[in-house]
């Protein structure tokens, strides 16, 4: 069957006779990418970038500085484990535990309400897009004190196509998100675009069907994970999303303020809002400080200007046991991933 897909890729890249951009915009997929080796077997003039589909590494540097000073201050802080080491002007939460700060790295929002019955003003940085936010809200209802990253994922590639700094012939759409949001909400996004699950075939299968839309100048939104993408989502985890959560203006690495992307917490819940909560804490900092590391184009990478490897810190100051920027951190990110892929090879 991969053959087969190979194949018939690479018969229609020729027929295309130019080159095409294909942009990624899932973590999972990016993994999948570099593990399988699907950009070595793909044409040439069939180029694969990687997007902002990373949750850790498009957290602005403003909110890593904000929660590493809230445990620093002696606020014990719960997370994701690739979070811990995203380096900030303070340092990481991993630093900050090494000082003796209260840091702990957990699964799930399940995890950090059975910390909070023994730190009681324990605050969960949640963060992610609109496949974690349902579990946060979940959480926030039980109780859970929360500084929300939260994000929705459609303004990004809003904001990818309208700043038109790279040409992007089609998105491979992400699958996770796409499970709660549904396959309707692309609609609106005027490019070719395929949602697609995690098996190699799944990909190469998602890449095909893109090709055709290029080749007979299409701009559809097709479903190649119809098994688990339905065209109205999940309205249960979405409608439990919208009870606590309202939508705002997202900080994105890379990009800035993205309008309407973000997710901040109802006044009705603000008492769990630990950006009120802490706000004499958090108001002390300086943000205008609070810059990306110098020399790292980890904002370029997220948004597709630059690949990994053409980072100048790429593997030599720069790799996963010493990471200066979030890309290089998290399993999901970039340069992480190029990392290994190019140590295999």
């Amino acid at each position: 069957m991969i053959q087969g897909l190979i194949e018939e890729i690479q018969k229609i890249a020729r027929e295309i006779g130019r080159k095409v951009n294909l942009m990624e915009v899932c973590g999972t997929h990016t993994q999948a990418i570099s593990r399988s080796g699907i950009r070595g077997i793909l044409p040439k003039n069939i180029n694969l970038i990687t997007g902002p589909g990373c949750p850790v590494c498009v957290t602005a540097q403003k909110d890593i500085d904000a929660i590493v000073s809230l445990a620093l201050a002696g606020i014990p802080v719960a997370t994701y484990g690739d979070m811990l080491r995203v380096p900030g002007r303070f340092g990481s939460l991993n630093e900050a535990r090494e000082k003796g700060a209260a840091v702990f790295d957990v699964y799930s929002t399940e995890d950090a309400l059975k910390l909070q019955e023994k730190h009681q003003d324990l605050v969960f940085f949640g963060l992610g897009f609109d496949t974690t936010a349902p579990m946060t809200a979940w959480a926030i209802k039980k109780g859970l004190t929360t500084y929300s990253t939260h994000k929705t994922f459609l303004p990004a590639m809003k904001a990818l196509l309208e700043m038109g700094e790279i040409k992007i012939d089609g998105f491979i759409d992400p699958g996770h998100v796409s499970a709660i949001i549904g396959s309707e909400p692309y609609e609106v996004l005027d490019t070719a675009q395929v949602i697609t699950g995690f098996e190699v075939q799944d990909i190469l299968k998602g890449i095909l069907m893109l090709l055709s839309q290029i080749k007979d100048e299409r701009k559809d939104v097709e479903n190649q994970y119809s098994r688990v993408v339905k065209k109205n989502g999940n309205k249960k985890a979405r409608d439990l999303i919208f009870e606590v959560f309202e939508i705002g203006d997202g900080d994105w690495r890379g990009f800035g303020i993205i309008p309407g992307s973000g997710l901040e917490i109802k006044n009705e819940f603000s008492k769990y809002d630990a950006k009120k909560k802490y706000k004499n804490i958090l108001d002390k900092i300086d943000f205008e400080k609070s810059k990306d590391p110098v020399g790292c184009a980890c904002g370029e990478v997220i948004r597709g200007l630059k690949t990994p490897e053409k980072c100048p810190m790429f593997g030599k100051r720069c790799t996963p046991e010493n990471p200066v920027g979030p890309c290089m951190v998290s399993i999901e990110g970039a340069c992480n991933n190029f990392f290994k892929e190019n140590k295999k090879l």
